[in-house]
């Protein structure tokens, strides 16, 4: 292979980068800035920040829930190249899909046995 062959991937290395550049100069010299005192403060998921109190931690149940839900939900995207090439795979893909869902079922089943799904402490 020759180095002109890498050149529509310099190309789109470099016309991205350019892109994500221009994008934020521009979002900062276009966008208002009227701060406010609730602007500046840090927002953790919708609990309001305390500061002359002793605060207390977070709930770990909340990653918890989210990371098996991006697990789970990751999962379910091995679905579609499957469904695309169906036809092809017939009986063996088949029974290979039907396995994978079996061990997704069973995870799932095993996570809400443990409580993992259980929103409330």
């Amino acid at each position: 292979m020759t180095l002109g062959a890498y050149l529509p991937i310099l190309f789109l290395v470099i016309l991205s980068t350019a892109f994500a550049v221009l994008s934020i100069v521009a979002a900062s010299k276009l966008s208002p800035r009227n701060w406010t005192a609730a602007k500046r403060t840090a927002y953790e998921s919708g609990i309001v920040p305390e500061h002359d109190i002793e605060r207390e931690r977070f709930p770990v149940k909340f990653y918890l829930v989210a990371m098996l839900f991006i697990i789970f939900d990751i999962e379910t995207v091995f679905l579609y190249p499957w469904a695309v090439a169906f036809e092809d795979l017939k009986l063996f893909g088949l029974i290979e899909m039907l396995a994978f869902i079996a061990i997704l079922l069973a995870a799932y089943v095993y996570v809400w046995r443990r409580g993992g799904l259980e929103w409330a402490e």
